[in-house]
Order: C-alpha cells, then sequence, then structure tokens
C-alpha cells in the first residue's frame, strides 16, 4: 500500500519503521524543528531525525499549517491509499480528509482523553489501564469512528515506560488494521463519554505540598520527561515516592538517604533534587549543602 504519513514524536517513530518495513512510505509530514535546551538550538522532531536516517528517498514536509491548501494538493499528488496519523499535532481540514483514509493512532482507549496529552492526562487521573485505538478521522478532535484498539496496564508507569510500551503497540495495531481495513465496521464513539486533555505547559509542573502524596506521585510520573515536578521555589523533584509518615505540610520528617516532606495526606521521601542553575544532588548531598534538618519547613 502507498501510504503518507504524519507524526512528530518518538512514539510516531515506531508506527513508520513498522510502516516502512511492509508499504511504500509517499512522504512524511511532521512538526517544524524547534528550539530545544539551555542554547535553544534548532533540533528536528523525532520522527524527521528517523526519516532522514533511514527513508533516504521520502520527501518530509514540516508546514506550519495544514490550512490554506497548500498541504492537500501536495499529499492529492502523491495518491495515497491511506493517510495515517499519529500524534502529529495538527488538526487535518476536510481537504486532506477527502484525499484518502486517514486513520489515526490515538494514545487511549477513545472517548476518553481526546486531545494532545492522552497518557499524562491518563496517569493523572490514576487509570488502571490505557491503551491505544486506530481511528477513521473525522473533522473533529478525534471523535472519528473506532476501528480497532489494544489495551495496556498503566499502574505505577511513568509516561517515558508508556510511551514506549504504546509506541509499540501502535505500530502493530496500524500493520494490523491496514491489512484488515476492508472487513472492519467502524464503531462510532459515544460522545456523551468523551473527555478531553490539554497541551502540557512547564507551569502544570507546579506541586505544593497541601497536596496529597499520591497528587504529587501521580504529577511525578506524568510530568517525569518534561516539564518535571518542580516546587514554587524552582526546585526539581527528579526522583521520589510515597511514604506513609504523617505531619504538617511542609515539614521535614527524615533528613537522611532521603529527604522525607510531609504533604497534605502522607508525605513523599525525595531521593533527588535539582535547585534552578545547578546540577542534580542526591538528597543526603542536598541536605548537607542546606543544613537541613528533622522539624523544617521545605519549600
Amino acid at each position: 500500500m502507498k501510504i503518507v504519513f504524519m507524526g512528530t514524536p518518538e512514539y510516531a517513530v515506531k508506527i513508520l519503521a513498522a510502516l516502512a518495513g511492509k508499504h511504500e512510505i509517499l512522504a512524511v509530514f511532521t512538526q517544524p524543528d524547534k528550539p530545544a535546551g539551555r542554547k535553544n538550538i534548532l533540533t528536528p522532531p523525532a520522527v524527521k531525525s528517523y526519516a532522514l536516517s533511514n527513508l533516504n528517498s521520502v520527501p518530509i514536509f514540516q508546514p506550519s499549517t495544514l490550512k490554506g491548501g497548500a498541504a492537500a494538493r501536495e499529499i492529492a499528488v502523491l495518491k495515497p491509499d491511506f493517510i495515517v496519523v499519529a500524534a502529529y499535532g495538527q488538526i487535518l481540514p476536510k481537504e486532506i480528509l477527502d484525499i484518502a483514509p486517514c486513520i489515526n493512532l490515538h494514545a487511549s482507549v477513545l472517548p476518553k482523553y481526546r486531545g494532545a496529552s492522552p497518557i499524562q492526562e491518563a496517569i493523572l487521573a490514576g487509570e488502571d489501564y490505557t491503551g491505544v485505538t486506530a481511528m477513521q478521522m473525522g473533522e473533529g478532535l478525534d471523535d472519528g469512528d473506532m476501528l480497532a484498539f489494544c489495551v495496556s496496564n498503566l499502574k505505577g508507569k511513568a509516561a517515558p515506560e508508556v510511551f514506549d510500551e504504546l509506541g509499540d503497540m501502535a505500530a502493530a495495531l496500524a500493520l494490523k488494521t491496514l491489512a484488515n481495513y476492508d472487513k472492519i465496521a467502524p464503531v462510532a464513539q459515544i460522545h456523551a463519554a468523551a473527555t478531553k486533555c490539554k497541551k502540557i505547559k512547564k507551569e502544570h509542573g507546579l506541586v505544593k505540598f497541601e497536596m496529597s502524596a499520591e497528587q504529587i506521585e501521580r504529577k511525578f510520573l506524568a510530568y517525569k520527561d518534561w516539564p518535571s515536578v518542580h516546587l514554587e521555589s524552582g526546585t526539581k523533584l527528579l526522583e521520589l515516592e510515597v511514604s506513609n509518615l504523617n505531619g504538617e505540610p511542609g515539614e521535614i520528617l527524615e533528613a537522611g538517604g532521603a529527604l522525607v516532606v510531609a504533604c497534605g495526606d502522607k508525605a513523599i521521601a525525595i531521593k533527588t533534587l535539582q535547585d534552578p542553575g545547578k546540577k542534580p544532588l542526591a538528597a543526603r548531598e542536598y541536605i548537607n549543602g542546606k543544613r537541613l534538618k528533622v522539624g523544617d519547613k521545605f519549600c
């Protein structure tokens, strides 16, 4: 089959690699290069890097918008059998949807968690399971008919691990869906049960000790890759787990191999921290450097 692929992060790379091994990739669409790191070095998205290294003859397009008709004209000339989309980052306009069947590999079990951050939102909500839905794309946000899905255990996992796992599952599901497309009876989503998730911003990683330890742990797991969790002071909490100790929110309960700080309910044992502009430190080094002791307030 001849496929135009549209995707951006590492999750999408696994799907593209699987498709390239079985089908003809006519073109790759991905988001524009963006500044990254402290030095704001212009960096290509993961899909572009993969395509440059492994799909040398395949054209790569990075339009800032799909509106206006230019992208649709470029795709129409290629005459694809399918357009496969995975975490691309833009909604496809009708003129593209009309060119060929558009299949999206969305990283949730729809209709829950439509939108930009389904894995993180599922972790924040304390879901036990998540998965991937192969969906026939419509004009709305992740509201098309479902073609197939797979499910994975989520409990206790951090977002990077879930992205990696779901990427593998989505790659297999994409191949299976394309192979059986003509035999699949699409199933409409129950729109009344739909939930939407937001685009993640740096400030979403803020935590306060008035929150419960479970809430902080969920944020830590959801935002471990980016933006990570941080205090109002800017100090990042890079490694932590829930402790069953109790005290006043912000009170240091232990100051040894871990910095144990009371929360609104229970406590968190912080093992690695990083102050703004400083290198990461193990809790013991941090405690000694700040001369922290049991009973102090940490904020």
